[in-house]
């Protein structure tokens, strides 16, 4: 998959990712960090910088080894971006904040398992929770990796959450997406363990997945209708 090149467009991007954050209730302050990757690397927000005064010229370009170019440091949590394009081919840009519920769940450790089929938006049937490790290190990169698996989120214990798309829009999609179910997970969890859904459910569920959400020349005819399609007049 080709990936876009550093471009003051997907720098605004970037930023304007960032900026809907708080505005989506996913974080507050400084906290949390965006970024994109590019053909030569990644384009990641800057540490301690609030999102009103970023600037393109601010957003950080790096390199998967690890190495980056200007005078403004990257964010804190740049390892945990860089690692996951080197694990994940597919994943166009990343998410990382502190959403409350989200942050909650991964306060007790605990992921979100399939109390409702809509876990599938990660692409499993389950959100795992990563152990604790402290924030900006390789052990924190490591065991979220292992977290996401060949899913596209995870909780982090004690910490936050962290999602991938293939597109920044994709990325930030995931996020909202996780923090909403585990905003309705803990709600369910306040009266009683709620029912978790089987395997050959799930299965079936992220079968219908691959086209969930897609327009008739969008689907992948391998994959089968989401849902039963109804009857088109002629």
């Amino acid at each position: 998959m080709p990936f876009p090149t550093d471009t003051p467009a997907l720098r605004r991007e970037i930023i304007e990712t960032a900026r809907a954050l708080p505005i989506k209730g996913l974080t507050k302050g400084t906290s949390g960090n965006v970024s994109a990757r590019t053909a030569d690397g990644f384009l990641v927000t800057p540490s301690g910088i609030p999102y009103a005064d970023l600037t393109e010229e601010l957003i950080v370009a790096m390199d998967l080894a690890g190495t980056y170019s200007g005078d403004t440091l990257p964010s804190s949590e740049w390892r945990m971006h860089m690692d996951i394009y080197k694990a994940k081919p597919e994943a166009g840009a990343v998410v990382h904040c502190h959403s409350p519920r989200a942050t909650a769940l991964a306060c007790l450790n605990r992921g979100i398992p399939a109390f409702h089929y809509m876990v599938a938006l990660a692409g499993g049937d389950r959100i795992d929770c990563a152990p604790y490790a402290t924030f900006g290190t390789a052990a924190l990169s490591e065991v979220m990796i292992a977290a996401l698996g060949d899913r596209s989120a995870c909780l982090l214990a004690n910490h936050g959450q962290i999602a991938c798309g293939a597109t920044l829009k994709k990325a930030l999609g995931v996020a909202d997406g996780v923090e909403e179910l585990a905003d309705q997970y803990l709600s369910a969890l306040s009266v009683g363990e709620p029912d978790i859904l089987g395997e050959t459910e799930m299965t079936e569920i992220l079968r219908k997945f691959k086209n969930y959400g897609k327009q008739p020349d969008e689907m992948d005819a391998a994959h089968g209708a989401a849902f039963d399609l109804p009857v088109r007049r002629a």
